[in-house]
């Protein structure tokens, strides 16, 4: 018992130390902390299960691959939203889960975050970037993003509202892959019924922030507002390669992160919108990506 309370004593003393020189908890880490995993950020929610893979298959496990990036600072422009690490690491960690325990597939319980600079980009199929609307690639970074993607990878894109944010996102990404347009996918689609149907209107499939998700209760508003606009309509689009293969999903107007984020924390929001729409939605986009 006392080693049990050295250990953990000393546990938070490593963390406390960590938020101190990095920052720590939703919002807070610097975009320049030394992370290469979910695990070694303390939560800021609840504490996570942890599961093992077969021995000598460790490496042959889907892996939730998030995408550092840098920010584009414009005194001049309302729209400055956009944190690589907003949700993290518990968004990371409960979808990956979540996928072990629901799937056949087999996950990585620690995750990874990565730079599209970094040489081990293309071990990873499927990678995550959240909040994008502000989002500006390196020219390295273009070169390389579209090196992963015409070559097999999958890039989904959550959390952004409002035009601003879509137009910056779309301008970007027009860099990645000059020629290729975003079209809108119809809920016939089959990756709304690959896993869980999602048999719904698009608009149905909106998750907000989990403090207005949690008063939809009373308001009815499942949205948010950007540039004094309030962001109603769901648009999951998709970038196809020339033989139409899906290489990018872009989730806007709707939080899947914190879906994944905060399931644990309070019921509702759960019920309402982890269970019935982010995790459904997040399930299905892996393994059709990870399937076709």
């Amino acid at each position: 018992m006392l080693m049990l309370v050295v250990l953990v004593c000393a546990g938070a003393v490593l963390a406390q130390r960590y938020r101190q020189r990095w920052g720590g908890g939703e919002g807070e880490l610097d975009e320049d902390a030394p992370v290469r995993t979910a695990r070694e950020v303390p939560s800021h929610s609840t504490e996570f299960p942890r599961w093992t893979n077969a021995p000598g298959f460790e490496k042959d496990v889907f892996t939730f691959a998030r995408l550092r990036y840098h920010r584009r600072y414009d005194a001049s422009a309302p729209w400055q939203a956009g944190y690589c690490f907003i949700d993290f690491p518990d968004s990371d960690l409960n979808l990956s889960y979540r996928l072990q325990q629901l799937t056949s597939l087999k996950v990585d319980p620690d995750g990874r975050v990565l730079r599209l600079t970094d040489p081990e980009l293309f071990d990873y199929p499927w990678v995550y970037v959240v909040e994008p609307g502000a989002l500006r690639f390196e020219e390295a970074e273009v070169q390389a993003l579209r090196q992963y993607l015409l070559n097999g990878g999958f890039l989904m894109a959550d959390d952004f509202w409002g035009p601003a944010e879509w137009d910056n996102f779309e301008r970007e990404m027009k860099r990645v892959l000059p020629g290729h347009e975003f079209t809108e996918l119809p809920m016939s689609h089959p990756i709304f019924d690959c896993v869980f149907p999602l048999r719904v209107r698009k608009n149905e499939l909106q998750t907000t922030n989990f403090s207005t998700g949690e008063q939809s209760q009373i308001t009815g508003v499942t949205w948010e507002f950007h540039d004094g606009e309030e962001c109603r309509d769901v648009h999951i689009r998709a970038l196809q390669d020339d033989k139409g293969r899906m290489m990018v999903i872009a989730c806007h107007n709707t939080d899947n992160g914190d879906g994944w984020e905060r399931e644990q924390e309070f019921q509702y929001f759960f019920q309402t919108f982890s269970e019935k729409r982010a995790y459904p939605l997040g399930i299905n986009i892996i393994v059709y990506a990870m399937t076709h």
